[in-house]
């Protein structure tokens, strides 16, 4: 008797983005400006996607694009489902956006600007109404609910806006730079409602400057630099395809003279390239502890003086430094 597997033919779920060849030029003085420089993308249905980069790296262009607030230059897009060209009102019934400076009028209580989005998206009076009351529960805004927006402080404000965001229940909701100014206290208890939306089932498109943000929220994320996506994955893939370790060694003024040595040893997988000054060098191994002793002996015999080191496991300003030649902490400073 011959066995036949089950063959599951359950149709595999649409990506909530699928984009190709997306790009924005605006026009400039001497010529044009290309923002976003020909993307391709896809962000997958209930997953938190993250796009890090510097300012001015076209992340809120691309997300005014995804969103119907910009026309695209070219290339295409499906968003939730529908023709971004073609079909931009359906585009827009499926999807909330929050964008960085918010949109609240800050002369009316929250609740009123809440049941005013509600009817704004054709909601019958009472059901704005109740879905108002949901979203001030859920985001923890009860207790100040009838006070002038002009009251709340920056963290409440942006709960107000992410619920705003939420009214008409979108499949994806957009978070232009989400945490932008807020204080730590505030950020972390934003992180936590992000969170609660991925669990309920809602895909969230964020924009981010900060890495730890990246790092803790998003399950995967694209790295844009010059309006261009120069890396994408997981957290962790991104930072595993870098190397076990980093390590970075002051040499003081001999850092030419110190890669040339450690760029021969085979246990060396990568460097970056020098800084400026010459005063250190960042080296990529396999296993940071078993090869500092060989690290140590090459330099000695090469007679280079070693100032200080330190070793760690790559982070996301690793990568963003390794795709771009700039550190990401730095360009944010």
């Amino acid at each position: 008797m011959c066995y036949i597997p089950h063959m599951d033919h359950t149709p595999a779920p649409r990506p909530a983005i699928r984009a190709i060849g997306l790009r924005r030029t605006f026009k400039a003085r001497h010529g044009e400006v290309e923002a976003v420089a020909g993307i391709d993308l896809t962000v997958n249905q209930a997953e938190i996607f993250g796009f890090l980069g510097p300012n001015g790296a076209g992340k809120t262009t691309t997300l005014r694009m995804l969103s119907t607030l910009l026309p695209p230059t070219g290339g295409e897009a499906l968003v939730a489902g529908y023709d971004l060209r073609r079909a931009p009102q359906r585009v827009r019934e499926h999807i909330g956006y929050v964008g960085q400076a918010g949109g609240t009028d800050h002369s009316v209580t929250g609740r009123a600007e809440l049941v005013f989005q509600g009817r704004l998206y054709h909601l019958p009076a009472r059901t704005a109404r109740r879905r108002a009351d949901e979203l001030l529960e859920t985001f923890d805004l009860q207790g100040i609910a009838d006070r002038n927006i002009g009251t709340y402080s920056g963290g409440q404000r942006r709960r107000l806006d992410i619920a705003l965001g939420l009214v008409h229940r979108p499949d994806l909701l957009f978070l232009d730079e989400p945490t932008t100014g807020l204080d730590p206290q505030s950020r972390a208890r934003m992180w936590d409602e992000v969170r609660s939306l991925h669990v309920a089932g809602t895909t969230v498109f964020l924009t981010t400057h900060y890495l730890e943000e990246a790092d803790a929220l998003c399950d995967r994320l694209a790295i844009i630099d010059r309006g261009r996506i120069v890396a994408g994955g997981t957290p962790d893939e991104l930072k595993r395809a870098i190397a076990g370790d980093v390590i970075v060694l002051g040499v003081d003024g001999q850092a030419s003279a110190a890669l040339d040595v450690l760029s021969a040893q085979p246990f060396i997988r990568d460097h970056d390239p020098l800084t400026p000054d010459a005063s250190s060098i960042r080296v990529y191994v396999d296993h940071g502890e078993s090869s500092m002793p060989a690290i140590f002996r090459v330099l000695e015999a090469g007679g280079i003086v070693l100032k200080t080191v330190a070793m760690s496991r790559p982070s996301l300003d690793d990568v963003f430094l390794r795709e771009t030649g700039r550190s990401l902490r730095e360009e944010a400073a």
